[in-house]
């Protein structure tokens, strides 16, 4: 399995990724491009920052050849904008710092929301009032009830377009309820996680789920939270830059993927020998969704933290040994993905509640970004390289 990428570099690497001399490399450091600091028992050798490394070495790129760099930086690429909120470093996510596997095990939602957003969890009260979720036995989808519930909340809202930090607060904490309230059908509880978990018939897992919307809150520059910070920096509310983010979560490469490995996981279900199955799926040129993440070679630690929570019943059984028949064929360990279906399977959810729980929890996320974007004040406007017929001529 590949070794997880570390956040430091050793000279030589960074020469390399550089393209450049040992001097010069000592000379970006003495100017304050580069962080560096000794080696813990070797005083006389230094690393160097990976992200410093690695924006210096895309800037260069840019000067060499701006427009193969700038398509490159949108496909798991170097980064385009610069966040205080998630770190992915290390085979690890941090919250601000904090380890979101960590946060998992002993943070509330609220503890976790007021952290990404920069505010004391105190202010943070369930909200009085919310739209009327759907009926009970209503065949409209959740994201599709989630986007109407919002855009009619939003409507109603009058402190909507109130975009100062404190208020974006206040008001993504009304949504995050909101998005609560349309999934359980109206079954409010004391916190949001123990809302879904009565909605859902399954009160005693409230604190399961809650460490699955938490690991779900964030993930740095994903292409739905890209979508809600262009929606915000349009200056749009936080309800329609949330609205933005669930229309691109659902997508089929995106949250949608929780979709494929529902339907995976009936018909892998029926075999008796998994590694066979999954071989068979390789041999028909099939891609085996919910294994290998790039930004994770040695494992999504997000699926780890969620798995390692589920109770030991017969659906966890199987979902251990079908993550272990993908490490044997694939070579991959399980994304966040995969855990969120596992956990819907053993805990007993509704179809389709890992899709819910990953917008219910990203959106967490998407208010934090929201908040940066808004204290930018600047909107995301890339151009566009055209390929395409040239200009005809004018005539004489």
């Amino acid at each position: 399995m590949t070794a997880k990428t570390s956040a430091w570099l050793s000279a030589d690497e960074a020469i390399r990724l550089l393209d450049v001399s040992r001097a010069t490399l000592y000379a970006y450091v003495s100017r304050g491009r580069i962080r560096s600091e000794a080696v813990v028992g070797d005083t006389r050798r230094r690393r160097y920052s990976r992200d410093d490394v690695e924006r210096l070495a895309a800037r260069t790129r840019e000067v060499r050849n701006p427009a193969v760099a700038a398509e490159q930086a949108l496909h798991w690429g170097v980064p385009v904008l610069e966040s205080r909120i998630t770190l992915i470093a290390d085979g690890a996510l941090y919250y601000r710092g904090q380890d979101a596997a960590r946060l998992a095990r002993n943070a509330s939602l609220a503890q976790v929301a007021a952290l990404l957003w920069g505010v004391d969890a105190a202010t943070l009260a369930a909200p009085s009032a919310l739209t009327s979720a759907a009926r009970r036995g209503t065949a409209v989808p959740f994201m599709a009830a989630a986007q109407g519930a919002l855009a009619a909340a939003g409507a109603k809202d009058p402190h909507a377009c109130d975009l100062r930090p404190h208020a974006v607060a206040r008001t993504g904490w009304r949504i995050a309820w909101q998005l609560a309230h349309v999934a359980a059908r109206g079954s409010p509880a004391e916190t949001l996680d123990a809302t879904l978990a009565r909605g859902w018939g399954v009160p005693r897992v409230a604190p399961i789920l809650r460490a699955a919307l938490i690991l779900c809150a964030d993930h740095e520059l994903n292409v739905s939270t890209f979508a809600a910070r262009c929606v915000a920096s349009a200056g749009a509310s936080p309800y329609g830059a949330v609205i933005a983010g669930l229309a691109a979560l659902e997508g089929a490469k995106h949250g949608g993927t929780t979709a494929r490995i529902e339907a995976s996981w009936d018909a892998l279900r029926r075999e008796r020998d998994l590694e066979s199955a999954l071989a068979d799926r390789l041999r028909r040129d099939e891609h085996v969704d919910g294994f290998g993440h790039p930004l994770y070679p040695a494992g999504d630690p997000r699926a780890a933290a969620l798995l390692d929570l589920l109770p030991k019943r017969a659906e966890r059984a199987f979902a251990q040994s079908l993550a272990d028949a993908a490490r044997a064929v694939l070579g991959e360990a399980p994304t966040i993905d995969f855990a969120l279906v596992a956990a819907a399977r053993v805990l007993g959810l509704p179809r389709g509640a890992p899709l819910t729980l990953f917008a219910i929890g990203r959106t967490l996320g998407w208010i934090g970004h929201v908040i940066e974007q808004y204290e930018k004040n600047a909107i995301i406007r890339p151009r566009a390289r055209y390929v395409g017929e040239p200009p005809m001529p004018t005539p004489a």
